[in-house]
């Protein structure tokens, strides 16, 4: 059976800095119309690291949520940024850690029913201490936890951010 939504017409809403909506005019497989209401987002790169024998997060406000969220260093792509470049710039920029080499373990799709953001998650190799340089405007504290420590914190409900937890359970898997 074929699966396959045609867009009839794009229609968009609002254009933003980070983020664009559509509400638009589509096919559904059968022939029937429908509409799709979509936000557009460039994606993003996200690195899972251990030095020391702890994981590097940060903390974060997270304005949509309202509270500080415990998170592996990530950030927005840039337009035809490539996703390992801005890895390594985004764990540098926040941690202040500098990565010999980066490893793809694998590119997330966060919420497929409404946005085409794809996070391109990397782990870290041969870390060493460098020097944190934040964004103008951009807020967090490093925390450092044993990897252990941060496995509970997902199982007690304290660690809430999905790139967060897929990193980390696949670490624990790899450990195996």
């Amino acid at each position: 059976m074929d699966l396959e939504e045609k867009t009839v017409k794009v229609n968009y809403i609002y254009k933003g800095k980070i983020v664009n909506l559509r509400c638009d005019e589509a096919v559904l497989p059968d022939g029937r119309p429908c509409k799709r209401e979509m936000i557009e987002h460039p994606g993003g790169a996200a690195v899972f690291c251990v030095h020391e024998g702890k994981v590097a997060l940060v903390r974060q406000f997270r304005y949509a949520y309202g509270e500080a969220l415990l998170e592996i260093p990530a950030g927005k792509l840039e337009k035809g940024e490539d996703p390992m470049l801005a890895a390594k710039r985004e764990l540098e920029e926040e941690t202040g850690l500098e990565a010999e080499s980066l490893k793809h373990l694998f590119t997330l799709y966060p919420t497929p029913g409404y946005t085409n953001e794809k996070i391109y998650i990397y782990e870290a190799v041969n870390v060493k201490k460098g020097r944190q340089h934040l964004d103008e405007g951009e807020f967090l504290n490093v925390v450092y936890l044993p990897v252990e420590e941060a496995a509970r914190m997902v199982e007690e409900g304290e660690l809430c951010d999905a790139k967060t937890i897929v990193a980390l359970q696949h670490y624990l898997l790899q450990q195996k």
